[in-house]
């Protein structure tokens, strides 16, 4: 069975697990609300190699977590997974951020829609909506958070449940009685395998040289400046 190892730093959670298959082996995670992701990465990386009893050499792939997030936890999991693909001359794999997120908040919910929220700064989120399939019902954004910025999903008469490090600062503006919110949620490399495993077996891997972390947003003199 193909080994995995997967990689999440996209928030303050800095995670990774190891797969046999889709079946997590081991794991570690830390979150201490800051993002000491370069401290923690690689020592991780090597307690849980040691922990499943394996040794580089035998991964079949790496995956990241590809974004959106802190523009410098993706960086350090990114840089870490490419070097470890590079290195190894295995598969680099990519795994949306918001896409764990929904992934985990199902089994703990049985809204119709999953919204997953990471804070970007100011009233503004990451975000997407997702059906329970994780099918997109509405595209991945960087979104100003207002009354009426989620009425669409208001409309269809269903129930939403937001989550995420951007949920505080929106609860008073989404008030519909249809909507709940879900607190703790955050990414995590054990909600990775089962996409990274599609993704391996169906070729669907990154370029080790060109593959950069999808901030959904530009860096510019120390901020993060909208994509356009």
């Amino acid at each position: 069975m193909e080994k995995i190892l997967c990689l999440e730093t996209a928030t303050t959670n800095c995670s990774v697990a190891l797969f046999d298959g889709d079946k997590p082996i081991a794991s570690l995670e830390s979150n201490d609300g800051g993002y000491s992701h370069g401290e923690k990465l690689h020592v991780f990386i090597r307690q849980v190699l040691a922990q499943g009893g394996i040794s580089p050499r035998e991964l079949s792939a790496v995956a990241v977590s590809r974004g959106p997030g802190s523009y410098t936890g993706l960086r350090i999991g990114v840089s870490a997974a490419k070097g470890l693909a590079y290195a190894l001359e295995i598969p680099l794999l990519s795994v949306g951020t918001l896409a764990i997120m929904a992934r985990i908040a199902r089994e703990k919910t049985s809204a119709d829609y999953l919204v997953p929220m990471l804070d970007a700064r100011r009233m503004e989120v990451y975000t997407v909506a997702y059906d329970r399939d994780l099918q997109e019902v509405s595209p991945v954004e960087a979104l100003i958070v207002r009354p009426g910025a989620y009425a669409s999903l208001s409309q269809t008469g269903k129930t939403a449940c937001f989550f995420g490090d951007g949920m505080d600062k929106c609860r008073d503006l989404l008030g519909e009685e249809r909507f709940s919110f879900l607190p703790g949620v955050f990414p995590s490399a054990l909600a990775m395998g089962t996409e990274a495993l599609s993704r391996l077996r169906e070729r669907r891997w990154e370029d080790v040289a060109y593959f950069e972390p999808y901030y959904l947003k530009d860096f510019v003199g120390g901020h993060l400046a909208e994509k356009k």
